[in-house]
């Protein structure tokens, strides 16, 4: 990950130069990251959108042609193409995402591994708030801010998705979505907390203040979510009355 942490440790150190305090540096290199992600996570979710509406079109094709794999292919493909749909669609967004926080993860946990300027190597052991070195781990108040912050993000990114998923999906199949959803809802937020207590300070800052930023975008996503479901929802009654 030394591509992408080097110039992300050029753009750290160029912001502690700016505002004096490490701890300030690491939020605003968050809200700098996570605003040049937004785009791509938008992307993301409205290519997840799209493939959503197309459920039951590909249900109807399945019935239809199901019996026959090399025809039912053909009629997905068909349907893609008309709708400007593409089942990989969201898989872009979720690996530029993925190597973007490899990164940063790779930054912060060695920072001077990928930072040349020697105040930097002081800088990195500051105090911020109530932590007195942003190198060393927090063990209680921010793994648990943390934790708590990824649990309330994950849960209102999962909530639409959950309602999505029982009108598009089967019912068991919905079922069995569901539980494995819940079962991440509190695994990932308290492995989010062990691991905060092990990493150091400043790793733990930007996770936290990642997933406060998260919450927002969730919000925003989730309009979308209620939109489409909206829509749906009276294209089904103008079929009924028809």
């Amino acid at each position: 990950m030394r591509f992408l942490a080097q110039p992300l440790g050029v753009l750290l150190t160029f912001l502690y130069n700016l505002v004096g305090n490490y701890g300030i540096a690491v939020l605003i290199i968050t809200v700098i990251v996570k605003a040049c992600l937004y785009p791509v996570y938008a992307k993301s979710m409205k290519s997840s959108m799209k493939m959503s509406k197309l459920q039951p079109k590909i249900q109807e094709l399945q019935q239809k042609y199901g019996k026959d794999r090399e025809l039912y292919s053909q009629k997905v493909q068909e349907l893609y193409r008309a709708e400007g749909a593409s089942m990989y669609g969201g898989c872009l967004p979720m690996v530029i995402q993925m190597i973007v926080i490899m990164g940063l993860f790779a930054l912060f946990r060695n920072p001077m591994s990928y930072m040349t300027d020697e105040n930097m190597l002081y800088a990195i052991h500051e105090s911020f708030l109530w932590i007195p070195d942003l190198a060393q781990p927090d063990k209680w108040i921010l793994p648990i801010a943390a934790g708590a912050a990824t649990f309330i993000s994950y849960s209102m990114s999962s909530s639409q998705q959950q309602l999505q998923s029982q009108m598009t999906a089967g019912a068991g199949n919905a079922k069995q979505g569901n539980m494995m959803t819940k079962m991440m809802k509190y695994f990932f937020p308290i492995m989010i907390l062990w691991f905060a207590r092990t990493y150091p300070a400043g790793l733990a800052i930007y996770w936290f203040g990642s997933q406060v930023i998260q919450i927002f975008y969730n919000l925003r996503f989730n309009q979308w979510r209620k939109k489409q479901l909206e829509e749906e929802k009276e294209e089904k009654r103008k079929k009924k009355k028809k």
